[in-house]
């Protein structure tokens, strides 16, 4: 507590409480009994932050993943909210993201976490009676985060990968990922009974347990059905391995060729070979199954003017 704050409480000067804090007076009775109480003040309102967050986060539990859940929200709001309190000035918000030694992205990582946060705290879902107007993040700017270009692979590069894989499963993987633009929790949860030969798409379990569908092309069935011959699933999921197990085959893949080989890349280059291909980015978003076109593009900030160019056509014909 500051020297104003706590001046304000015991109705004692600025002057005398600095004095006593630089050890040049005793502290009074009044002044003892206004510390007690501003203790006691801090330890209920650290509580009801405590459980406004914990509210929060059941609140998310329906539409998110567990990693979204326990690792965005949880990780930056209980670091972030305690600090701010649950009605904090927007001047106070910007000190403490201009405060923070990350990185730009972490810092907007911050923001996003507070401004969902703070958003349903100021709404009648969260049952505390803070109106919407008095949000503070209506009044704080998102911090500035470069436009990096993330890394993806060209068709060749994928082919090279596929001709180093030494087994026909890692072959299947590498063609799915590419063609479905699957996530490393979708893929390694296939059961054979999940694939649709006819119509060409895979049923998937996607985040916060959200069922979907995947579409896969010429090569992946080659692959999946020579994998699917040589195997035993029996109603397990058909690769035999996890989701760890399926990172460890490419992290070998990527340390034998140099190439990014990692289940983020090979989603970028899912929406980045579509995009290069012409097909509109709504289309790749409802594809790849994202909830933003914002991510589609950023995913694909590598496809250039020129491959755009391409598929021109002039509007007067």
């Amino acid at each position: 507590m500051t020297v104003s704050e706590l001046a304000e409480l015991s109705s004692l000067s600025k002057a005398y409480i600095s004095q006593v804090k630089h050890g040049k007076r005793p502290p009074s009775e009044k002044l003892i009994q206004a510390l007690l109480e501003s203790r006691q003040y801090q330890s209920s309102k650290y509580g009801q932050v405590e459980k406004a967050v914990a509210q929060f986060l059941k609140s998310r539990r329906d539409g998110l993943s567990k990693r979204t859940l326990n690792d965005f929200y949880q990780k930056y709001l209980t670091k972030a909210v305690p600090v701010l309190g649950l009605h904090p000035k927007p001047s106070t918000i910007d000190t403490f993201l201009g405060s923070l030694t990350c990185s730009q992205g972490g810092k907007h990582a911050y923001y996003r976490a507070l401004r969902v946060f703070y958003g349903w705290l100021c709404s009648p879902r969260s049952g505390l009676h803070i109106l919407d107007r008095d949000n503070p993040m209506r009044w704080v700017d998102a911090p500035k985060v470069p436009k990096r270009i993330l890394p993806s692979l060209k068709r060749e590069d994928v082919e090279l990968l596929m001709a180093r894989s030494n087994n026909t499963r890692t072959r299947a993987v590498i063609a799915l990922f590419t063609e479905s633009g699957l996530r490393l929790s979708e893929l390694s949860r296939i059961r054979a009974s999940d694939i649709d030969w006819q119509n060409h798409t895979i049923r998937v379990i996607g985040k916060g347990d959200k069922e979907g569908y995947a579409p896969f092309g010429a090569l992946s069935e080659e692959c999946l059905r020579t994998w699917l011959a040589e195997s035993d699933s029996a109603g397990n999921y058909i690769w035999g391995l996890n989701a760890s197990g399926i990172a460890t085959v490419l992290r070998r893949l990527k340390a034998e060729t140099g190439l990014p080989c990692n289940p983020h890349t090979f989603r970028r280059t899912f929406a980045c070979l579509l995009r290069k291909a012409g097909v509109d980015t709504m289309t790749i978003k409802d594809l790849g199954r994202w909830e933003s076109l914002e991510m589609v593009q950023r995913y694909t900030r590598s496809v250039t003017f020129e491959d755009s160019l391409k598929f021109y056509k002039a509007p007067l014909g």
